[in-house]
């Protein structure tokens, strides 16, 4: 990676974007590769491009939740300018093969932006960053400031520009970049430590509470998987109902509400997989962060495990 390539943004949604938008642009052909499963900002994204004549093709995930390489590679065509896949999902956890897809991109000639919102200084990008042309970061996943993150686009490949005429940021964004915030940003990479052992500890621990209950994980394989990132489902039970009953013992989660699942917020990732639309409206998502302990795990289990005998008794 090219140090003159990395610009910095209002966060990951503004980097996902102008990525996209800059690279498709730059191409001579009208055809995009993404997955159904990407952050809502890769789909804004999408939106754009097609509305200006681009063909986007969306694949599926497999059980595993991750993209099938082979399949990926299947869909390029001649007219295809970019390929944009994250490297974890934000619902899931799931951790997709970028290196592999850095590769086939390589092989045809072909951008591919990776989204790494949810997996910087978490696990090592250094594998596929050499054969990547953008990458998305944010500043708060990492305990920095909101409002705060940085993109990476290859200086050696061509971009337009998202907004034309500008000279900041070699003309690529607009606008006084926020110095006390980058700093700030820069202070919290050097600080962070993420303990996938101890995640994977909570997260085995949650599984053996929830063990003789219908809440059962949506995940990859180990090797697949970010251990802090927990999609799960209860039988009977709207994700959203699950949320708020959480809610009420002091325990915060995530989840898109039953309306939200047609704009393809909050459940992309478990649709994308082949589950249908009753078994997504269960879905909820559980995280870990530094602060979390096994006794807050304990009390999870604990509230989980009596919601399930109250609706199913």
């Amino acid at each position: 990676m090219n140090r003159d390539g990395v610009i910095f943004t209002g966060g990951g949604t503004e980097g996902n974007i102008l990525a996209i938008l800059s690279l498709a642009r730059a191409g001579k052909g009208k055809h995009v590769i993404t997955s159904s499963a990407e952050h809502t900002s890769v789909h804004a994204a999408m939106n754009a491009v097609e509305r200006e004549g681009y063909e986007i093709t969306k694949l599926p995930l497999t059980s595993n939740g991750i993209v099938d390489v082979k399949l990926l590679e299947s869909f390029i065509r001649k007219d295809t300018v970019l390929i944009a896949i994250q490297h974890v999902n934000s619902e899931i956890g799931t951790i997709q093969p970028v290196k592999e897809i850095g590769e086939v991109a390589k092989k045809y000639n072909i951008p591919i932006h990776v989204d790494c919102v949810q997996s910087f200084c978490k696990l090592d990008i250094s594998e596929f960053s050499p054969l990547v042309d953008g990458i998305a970061v944010s500043a708060h996943k990492i305990g920095g400031p909101k409002g705060c993150g940085a993109v990476y686009l290859n200086p050696r490949r061509r971009t337009v520009p998202v907004f034309p005429g500008v000279t900041h940021e070699k003309g690529l964004r607009g606008g006084t970049i926020d110095t006390p915030a980058i700093f700030a940003f820069a202070t919290s990479i050097e600080n962070f430590h993420y303990d996938s052992e101890r995640y994977w500890n909570l997260r085995k621990l949650l599984k053996e509470k929830l063990a003789d209950t219908s809440c059962y994980f949506i995940e990859g394989d180990e090797a697949h998987q970010l251990p802090s990132i927990c999609g799960l489902c209860i039988k009977g039970a709207e994700g959203q109902y699950v949320m708020l009953r959480l809610n009420e013992e002091g325990i915060c989660i995530s989840t898109g509400s039953a309306c939200d699942i047609n704009s393809a917020s909050g459940t992309k990732a478990i649709l994308a997989m082949g589950h249908g639309l009753s078994e997504a409206r269960t879905f909820f998502r559980v995280s870990f962060g530094m602060d979390t302990t096994e006794e807050h795990i304990r009390k999870l289990g604990e509230a989980l495990v009596k919601l399930d005998k109250e609706i199913h008794n």
